[in-house]
């Protein structure tokens, strides 16, 4: 069993909350997520998006592109998708260039993710109708980038349209395998899921894994009545593997149990200056290559 270990620039810089490392310049990020230990990284918002510039970058801090989010609207998106392909053309070609292993799809249509004033249980719900109707249609996209040499990995994620076990499992039963599964413990935790179900539920579908631990007294203390997502962010509702509250060791022996192969990346949006990035980037890469070499995987640079 063969493992890669990448980390998100979102400890760094938070893209929809600047105020939390906007001044940060990237080349901190690239410099102090390799001195971590790690041998791949996920694009954010100031990452250049031309191929050379972002090779050039990454080869010189002896990086690897893992992937990165993608913003889609495929749920709100016509049924010719002539526009979502417009839009995530610069994208493909960028990832299929860099060897990236898949497009972090995040649906954003109706999202609330970004809003402040908006609380969690306000977030945008689908009936099962139109979940199948969604599903068909994501999958044609799916096709689309894998067409493009880019697997899609669905990201399933708080104050979004597809947040809950209930909308996953039903996502996954509505689409082609074209659409991969981004596995997050972090989102699924938060939202109430059962994070070692879910694996073996959808465990042959995984494509990519974000480890992203959360801090449980914060999640179960929220208002989700009054309070949001970016509310739950700035209060240390996530964290890194081994600072939280999620146990690592067995959802990593679970993931290896069902075959999964590849990046695994440390994702954990947090106040820069309550928890410094460089500082949590070894936490985190000591937590999870620990977690990994138990469950017999090897990790590749």
């Amino acid at each position: 069993m063969k493992a890669k270990l990448a980390i998100a620039p979102i400890a760094w810089s938070n893209d929809d909350l600047p105020e939390l490392g906007g001044d940060t310049p990237l080349e901190t990020c690239l410099r102090e997520s390799r001195a971590a230990g790690f041998s791949g990284v996920e694009t954010g918002g100031k990452f250049p998006t031309a191929i050379a510039d972002l090779r050039r970058e990454l080869t010189a801090h002896g990086l690897q592109l893992a992937s990165g989010w993608y913003s889609g609207t495929v749920l709100d998106a016509p049924d010719d998708l002539a526009a979502e392909k417009d839009k995530v053309a610069g994208q493909l070609a960028l990832f299929s260039a860099l060897g990236a292993a898949c497009l972090a799809y995040g649906e954003t249509a109706g999202t609330i993710q970004n809003k402040r004033n908006a609380p969690l249980n306000t977030r945008r719900t689908l009936s099962e109708d139109e979940i199948r109707v969604y599903g068909h249609r994501l999958t044609r996209f799916a096709e689309h980038c894998a067409e493009a040499g880019v697997p899609l990995a669905f990201h399933h994620h708080m104050a979004t349209a597809i947040e809950t076990e209930r909308d996953l499992d039903l996502l996954m039963a509505h689409t082609g395998e074209a659409v991969g599964l981004l596995y997050d413990a972090g989102h699924l935790a938060f939202a109430g899921g059962d994070v070692l179900r879910v694996i073996e539920k959808h465990g042959r579908r995984i494509v990519h894994v974000h480890a992203k631990d959360i801090r449980a007294p914060v999640v179960d203390g929220l208002d989700r009545g009054r309070e949001s997502f970016l509310d739950a962010v700035l209060k240390g509702a996530f964290t890194v593997p081994g600072d939280g509250s999620l146990d690592f060791g067995t959802i990593v022996k679970r993931i290896a149990d069902a075959g999964y192969e590849g990046w695994f990346v440390v994702e954990a949006e947090q106040d820069p200056a309550k928890a410094p990035p460089a500082e949590y980037a070894v936490k985190g890469y000591s937590a999870l290559s620990r977690a990994l070499t138990d469950a017999g995987y090897s990790i590749e640079e």
